[in-house]
């Protein structure tokens, strides 16, 4: 194979990961293996436009890999199963845990530097705060499948004495913005909000079934995957003390702000009705989620984050608004 030095991404036609390729093309990374499973019509207009040097099947990459020995500077290792309502642990565990270690134990004996997603879904329900300290790792317990692969996986990574010369796992919080098209069920309230608000004028919102939250009043902090792609690159170009980082915004803000911006992008006035939440995920809700942010600050990080309102707005009318991509 050539002497280029590549940079990989994986899950790279997904939500987060496609909108990261689209930001080093920007930064003038072109030399990208794209690595998912590419068999899905509806991921296909994520990567349009973009530019990369091979796409690789996620199945096949580590056989590729030992097959064409390319020289990579990089990894970005986006790609999971994040269906919070997938309760097959096996699954989740294949892709999260197993997967995982397979790009953790390539990039250790190869010297390649390596960020991975990680989840606030670690934290469960709060109840050790949302601090990204490692010591408390051991001790979280996350409410669902997905949670559960992903400290599973942080936990493992905080045992091994073996490490990339430089490595981040970057809980993120609730991630929102363009190129989601494809999640269904588990895109952001607010692109549900947004076709609930052409279809029928109205958003429907989950009761909260918890006394102290008000209806609407249920909170998570949200952060616009513009930062979010930001970050990741950050981490690239200064690596910083290698570790284990949570990636919001720092601040809650409840779901009738969220809903009441998304009405905000379109120029309307809020029309909330509250449901029932499914029983099926009512006891594996967070109705509390915020991240402390003062690791990835003290480690130099300095830009300012999109507000709920700065984001929802961009998101609404440059890419909702116009079935546009990112």
């Amino acid at each position: 194979m050539d002497n280029k030095e590549y940079t990989v991404v994986t899950g790279a036609a997904g939500f987060i990961g496609s909108d990261l390729v689209g930001y080093l093309n920007e930064k003038g990374y072109t030399e990208l293996i794209l690595v998912d499973a590419f068999d899905r019509a509806d991921k296909a207009p994520n990567l349009e436009g973009k530019e990369f040097a091979f796409q690789v099947e996620r199945e096949s990459f580590f056989d590729w890999l030992a097959e064409n020995n390319p020289r990579i500077g990089f990894v970005f290792h986006i790609g999971a199963r994040t269906d919070t309502t997938e309760f097959d642990y096996s699954i989740h565990e294949h892709l999260n845990v197993e997967y995982s270690k397979k790009v953790w134990t390539y990039c250790t004996a190869h010297r390649v530097p390596l960020v991975y997603a990680s989840s606030a879904a670690t934290y469960g329900g709060g109840e050790l705060g949302y601090d990204d300290r490692h010591d408390v790792i051991p001790s979280l317990r996350p409410l669902n499948a997905y949670g559960i692969s992903k400290n599973e996986f942080d936990k493992w990574v905080l045992q091994q004495s073996g490490q990339p010369p430089f490595w981040a796992g970057l809980k993120f919080f609730n991630v929102y913005g363009p190129n989601e098209y494809h999640k269904g069920r588990m895109a952001s309230v607010i692109f549900h909000s947004f076709h609930q608000i052409r279809r029928d004028r109205e958003v429907k919102l989950f009761r909260s079934h918890r006394p102290e939250y008000k209806d609407g009043q249920q909170l998570r902090d949200f952060v616009y995957v513009k930062d979010v792609i930001r970050i990741c690159y950050w981490m690239m170009e200064n690596r910083p003390p290698s570790g284990i980082y949570n990636l919001g915004t720092g601040i809650a803000r409840s779901f009738e702000d969220l809903v009441k911006a998304t009405y905000g992008g379109l120029d309307l006035a809020a029309n909330i009705r509250y449901i029932d939440m499914p029983e099926d995920i009512r006891d594996k809700y967070q109705y509390f989620t915020e991240a402390n942010m003062q690791k990835l600050r003290e480690a130099g990080y300095k830009d300012r984050f999109f507000t709920l309102e700065e984001g929802v707005d961009d998101y609404v009318r440059n890419y909702l608004a116009k079935g546009a991509f990112l």
